[in-house]
């Protein structure tokens, strides 16, 4: 009887002990008691302007019940957020201001102090915590930005020079600004502090503004207008009719080459493809390479007047708004965004300015085509060549031959589809072209820049 009872008293007390074990294991392994501390995302150190609020971002597994943060000027401490959670939650997000009174201006060096807690059951009830101390730069003084020289004009399609300082101890971003939502970048000029950028006003878009603009690490931001001339160009719109040869001819054979086409038999969707679909793709290659601008330092930049085909005539113009009908229907439209130039058959194609070339092949309606690189961001594409005596990668001296001319891609007869891009940006090839143009818009501009900055230097 006592060997039961003892049996019986022993299986009852293993049993409470593993359903102890059982329990705590259950409890240690339950969202009440998860033992992750939150997590404090803010840098650990930063600079501060003091208008705009440093944001503060506080993340929990379980949720956050309680936090504090205090500012500190050097002398004085103040408390600018604190709150215990009704209902906690799992992501907080808070805007850091400067206290309303007592704040000390005249610092220029603050620490912010983070404390938050969770409302885990862990670490004996009292839930998980997390400090963070981050030191803060005070900085309220905006960059100094202002235009040196810049070309006197900018034509509907064309291109133009900034030069322009920017200066500040804690210096970010530079940038020439502009209405259509393009920044152009810039290129360390001449000495520390001065820049160059060349800049353009596409085709497609009907009014153009630009500005320097500059924000150091503490989102002080200048902004400088730059004063140009703007000149409208009405650019020629074509309406074009499509032949039932070309569209079975051409673009029959053209549709054989590219995924998209392949399976589509109908002669109008599949020109519209190649026309719209085709061409975007083809022209988001040619923006991303010609987009790059290096951060070197240029002393001096020159160019001269881009002549790739000798005794050439121009048979197509720059900017030509082209629309397409079929019988009276309108099909597709597009932009041509280069010259098209015409001499002998296969003729030689030849690089008039140094640079580097950045892409050599195949780009669908553009054909085998080379893009080369003169540096500041111009950059000059040869579309249509039947072969190409250059690769990407190599470097090219001026009156080099780079390819010969040709019919590949969309084209119908032996020709060259000359380009010229500043950042990605198709530009007026004949300005380029031009040598009065250039030394009014491009080397004069440079000249008067570094005259400027010696005096200033000197000063």
């Amino acid at each position: 009887m006592r060997k039961r009872k003892s049996s019986f008293a022993t299986t009852l007390l293993v049993g409470i002990f593993l359903a102890i074990i059982a329990g705590a294991l259950y409890l240690a392994n339950s969202p009440m008691f998860e033992r992750n501390a939150p997590k404090i995302e803010v840098s650990d150190s930063l600079y501060w302007n003091l208008r705009k609020p440093i944001r503060v971002r506080l993340v929990d597994d379980s949720g956050i019940r309680h936090y504090k943060i205090v500012l500190n000027d050097g002398a004085s401490d103040f408390t600018v957020a604190e709150a215990v959670l009704e209902t906690p939650k799992k992501d907080v997000t808070l805007e850091v201001t400067l206290p309303r009174a007592g704040w000390n201006r005249r610092t220029t060096q603050a620490r912010m102090h983070i404390e938050v807690t969770d409302i885990s059951r862990w670490n004996m009830l009292r839930g998980n915590s997390a400090k963070k101390e981050v030191k803060i730069a005070i900085d309220t003084i905006r960059p100094s930005a202002f235009v040196l020289s810049n070309s006197y004009k900018i034509t509907k399609g064309g291109s133009a020079l900034v030069i322009f300082s920017a200066k500040d101890e804690h210096l970010k971003d530079i940038g020439i600004h502009t209405s259509f939502g393009k920044v152009f970048k810039a290129e360390p000029f001449y000495k520390d502090g001065y820049y160059a950028a060349l800049i353009a006003w596409p085709v497609t878009e009907k009014r153009f503004r630009a500005w320097v603009e500059a924000s150091d690490l503490a989102d002080n931001i200048t902004k400088a207008h730059v004063p140009l001339y703007l000149k409208n160009y009405r650019y020629r719109r074509s309406n074009i009719k499509l032949k039932d040869r070309f569209l079975n001819g051409k673009i029959a054979d053209l549709a054989s080459q590219f995924d998209e086409t392949l399976n589509v038999t109908d002669p109008l969707e599949r020109f519209k493809i190649i026309n719209e679909d085709i061409r975007a793709k083809n022209e988001a290659l040619i923006h991303e390479k010609s987009s790059k601008i290096s951060d070197r330092l240029i002393r001096r930049w020159s160019i001269k007047p881009f002549h790739p085909l000798k005794n050439a005539k121009k048979v197509a113009s720059f900017g030509d708004h082209r629309i397409y009908y079929y019988k009276g229907k309108k099909v597709s439209e597009s932009y041509h965004l280069g010259i098209d130039l015409a001499s002998v058959k296969m003729a030689d194609v030849r690089a008039s300015n140094p640079g580097g070339v950045v892409f050599a092949g195949y780009n669908g309606i553009y054909g085998n085509m080379p893009l080369i690189d003169h540096g500041l961001g111009l950059y000059t594409l040869y579309g249509h060549c039947s072969s190409l005596m250059v690769t990407e990668g190599d470097t090219v001296s001026r009156n080099e031959v780079i390819a010969k001319t040709g019919k590949t891609g969309l084209a119908l007869g032996d020709h060259l589809h000359f380009g010229v891009l500043v950042q990605g940006v198709e530009v007026r090839p004949v300005e380029w072209m031009d040598s009065h143009w250039i030394k009014d818009n491009i080397s004069k501009v440079f000249e008067a820049a570094r005259k400027m900055i010696d005096r200033r230097e000197r000063d």
